[in-house]
């Protein structure tokens, strides 16, 4: 008998929403349906705009939290007229929500992901599981990464010498150490080469690295960006556009004012590929193969260099799972531990007190029963 979970994923890169539709009745969870919904322009850049101010009006907070809940709502029913499922076969949903802010190391730490789940299940009629980082916080964790947890429970093939590398707008790695998982945010992924291609070429991304690979890095730069703060951090560590931010890269640029464009774009490259390296290289763990995933995947001039490090680079695909993939199934996986009340977080990842169940439900209302 199928057991059907949904997984909606809108990631830093903020480049639309990803929707899977799984079954997990097989030893593997079985995709059935898939699709990515592009954001409209507006709405793209209203998410930025909010995510990118430490202030903001809580009309415009309100607004944009019930204006997501109706997209990611869309993008579900979307996905189940495509696969032809009713949904009333679908067991839960597992919303992630669009991060605006995640600050886990303040005084007062909290992540805030919004996308109203109240109109989710209201619009779907399927059950919503949602707000899954911040229960992991209470828990005194980082709230984040989240997927590894999914990486360790699926991907069983996963060696001693394998390394699963997730390339959204952050960048993370999860990797065994003898029977301990190791994984942890690296830094930047894509999100700063996004806003450098906008702001030069008036494009979302830059495509397979082409922009990149014209450029050359430069060196004096590549090496100011590696002071930051975080990349000497110990794990447990996570991280967001709230440090990696455009004021943050500009701030860096002030006495690179008369270089290329596209000679930065390498050298933001060199910077996404170098910081995952040597978060690896500092794990001390023999590590010959990485398993790519996220839209980095697409970005072959990046791949190009983390081959240059000595590693055989290939995609998740390779272990069962397509690289665009990745992320809706992972909280799809979520949502059913959360069902079925089971924890969700590693605490040797998020440095969280113990294990816990993550996420709110938001139940469907079963209609009346008829006499």
């Amino acid at each position: 008998m199928a057991e059907l979970y949904i997984g909606l994923m809108s990631g830093t890169s903020v480049d639309g929403i990803d929707a899977g539709l799984i079954d997990f009745s097989h030893s593997k969870p079985k995709l059935i349906a898939f699709e990515c919904t592009a954001f409209p322009n507006a709405l793209k850049e209203k998410i930025k705009q909010l995510s990118s101010h430490h202030a903001l009006l809580l009309k415009d907070y309100g607004a944009l939290d019930c204006q997501l809940g109706h997209v990611f709502a869309d993008a579900v029913n979307q996905l189940l007229k495509k696969s032809g499922i009713a949904a009333s076969e679908i067991i839960a949903i597992g919303s992630h929500g669009q991060t605006l802010f995640h600050e886990p190391n303040n005084s007062r730490p909290f992540s805030l992901q919004i996308g109203d789940p109240n109109i989710i299940v209201e619009k779907t009629n399927i059950t919503t599981v949602a707000d899954f980082r911040r229960r992991d916080i209470a828990a005194n964790g980082q709230g984040a990464p989240l997927a590894p947890a999914f990486h360790q429970a699926v991907f069983t093939s996963l060696n001693q010498s394998s390394c699963v590398v997730n390339i959204g707008g952050i960048a993370n790695i999860t990797l065994k150490s003898n029977q301990q998982l190791i994984a942890f945010d690296t830094g930047v992924g894509n999100t700063l080469m996004d806003y450098w291609c906008q702001k030069h070429l008036n494009k979302a991304y830059d495509d397979h690295g082409n922009w990149a690979k014209s450029g050359a890095v430069i060196p004096k730069l590549l090496q100011l960006f590696k002071q930051a703060d975080y990349f000497q951090l110990p794990a447990p560590k996570s991280t967001g556009k709230e440090y990696f931010s455009t004021q943050w890269l500009e701030n860096h640029l002030t006495d690179f004012s008369d270089c290329n464009a596209n000679d930065i774009q390498a050298t933001l490259c060199q910077l996404t590929a170098e910081s995952i390296a040597d978060a690896i290289q500092n794990t001390r763990q023999d590590i010959d193969e990485l398993l790519i995933c996220g839209g980095g995947v697409h970005n072959h001039y990046l791949l190009s260099l983390l081959t240059g490090f000595g590693y055989q680079v290939n995609s998740t695909k390779t272990v069962g799972i397509h690289p665009d993939h990745v992320e809706a199934i992972a909280f799809a996986w979520l949502a059913k531990q959360t069902i079925n009340h089971n924890t969700g977080n590693l605490p040797d990842v998020t440095g969280a007190n113990r294990a816990v169940i993550l996420g709110g439900i938001y139940p469907k209302t079963n209609p009346k029963p008829s006499y």
